[in-house]
C-alpha cells in the first residue's frame, strides 16, 4: 500500500467537475483507491463518495493506494491535485 498527502489547490475544492476528473482517472488503475479527509474515505471511483469528504480549498487529503499499480495511481492523482484539476 502506498499513501500520500495532498492538498488541494484550486479556490472549488473537490467539487463536481473536479471529482469527476478524478473518478476518470482513478478508473483507469486496477488498484484500490481511496480519499481520506478530517475522518472521513471515499472510494475514489465513487463520485458521490468524494463529494461527501467536503474537502475544500486548502485542506490536505490523505490518498491510498493498493494494488499492482498503486505507484503509478498515486503519481497521477497526486499530479491532478497538484495541477488544480486543470483550474489553474
Amino acid at each position: 500500500m502506498v499513501e500520500r498527502r495532498v492538498r488541494i489547490v484550486n479556490q472549488l475544492g473537490l467539487h463536481a467537475r473536479a471529482a469527476g476528473k478524478l473518478v476518470r482517472l482513478a478508473s483507469k488503475f486496477t488498484s484500490a483507491i481511496t480519499l481520506a479527509n478530517d475522518g472521513t474515505s471515499a472510494n475514489a471511483r465513487s463520485i458521490l463518495d468524494l463529494l461527501t469528504l467536503g474537502a475544500s480549498y486548502g485542506k490536505f487529503v490523505d490518498i491510498r493506494a493498493e494494488g499492482d499499480d498503486e505507484e503509478t495511481a498515486i503519481d497521477e492523482i497526486e499530479e491532478l491535485f497538484k495541477s488544480g484539476f486543470g483550474e489553474i
